[in-house]
């Protein structure tokens, strides 16, 4: 593995705070007022367009109101949408704003990849496909895609069939799905050699790369992350599998 400097090279300044595992709930007042003041720390750390704050605002209400019926993130995450899901999309979509066809893997409630649409949303050639096997949570990213009209598509199957999409992609992300080493091994053998892929990874990432580097050779670049002390956004070049591994 040849690991390049690491970036520090930021839109804003930021101190990342250790989140506890688990908090009790907050009641509605409480988490309405939470999410204002999220929000807006958010929105003041990041240039975005009037139009794509709407959308973001639209998609936060739309998956509030679908987190009543299923369950799309941690109930005692939502106060925190915007600085703990959604912000780490944002920052993303500063680090790979060259790309514009996105596959993102596992997509689950959308993070990063509904936010990586609403920001490419206008853009010409912008596509970006979800990835995401469990039908209810494929259904929420698909209202979503509808409601505010993305350049997105869904696909509610196996990472393992979609090659086509994962072919053409000039980025994939991934948050929160799988080990480095895992994450390789079901891309390897679809993406292309300029493909890059960002993947978000908490405070173990050094002992993933240390498994991973076992069995591949890449390029890689560590930015900061937003989510909390020791996370970083991993951009990974140039993959290929050692030979014996």
């Amino acid at each position: 593995m040849r690991k390049q400097p690491e970036r520090s090279v930021r839109p804003f300044a930021r101190t990342a705070v250790a989140r506890p595992a688990s908090r009790p709930r907050m009641g509605k007042a409480a988490t309405d007022a939470k999410l204002a003041e999220e929000r807006s720390l958010v929105l003041s750390r990041h240039g975005v367009s009037r139009e794509t704050v709407e959308k973001l605002d639209a998609y936060v209400e739309l998956l509030r109101t679908w987190q009543s019926r299923i369950n799309l993130i941690s109930p005692a995450t939502i106060p925190e949408i915007w600085t703990r899901h959604l912000e780490d999309g944002l920052w993303l979509s500063h680090l790979a704003r060259a790309s514009t066809r996105w596959v993102d893997l596992g997509s689950g409630a959308g993070f990063p990849g509904l936010v990586l649409a609403i920001a490419l949303c206008g853009r010409e050639g912008a596509e970006v496909h979800l990835v995401e096997s469990n039908t209810k949570k494929a259904a929420f990213l698909r209202a979503v895609i509808r409601e505010l009209a993305l350049p997105a598509e869904v696909h509610a199957e196996r990472i393992e069939d979609c090659g086509e999409a994962l072919g053409a992609a000039e980025a994939v992300s991934a948050r929160a799905l799988a080990s480095l080493n895992d994450l390789f091994g079901l891309v390897a053998p679809h993406v292309s050699e300029d493909a890059v892929l960002w993947f978000p990874k908490g405070r173990n990432h050094e002992e993933e790369i240390a498994e991973a580097s076992a069995h591949w050779r890449f390029d890689m670049v560590k930015h900061s992350s937003q989510i909390e002390d020791g996370s970083v956004v991993l951009e990974i070049r140039r993959l290929k599998a050692l030979a014996g591994a």
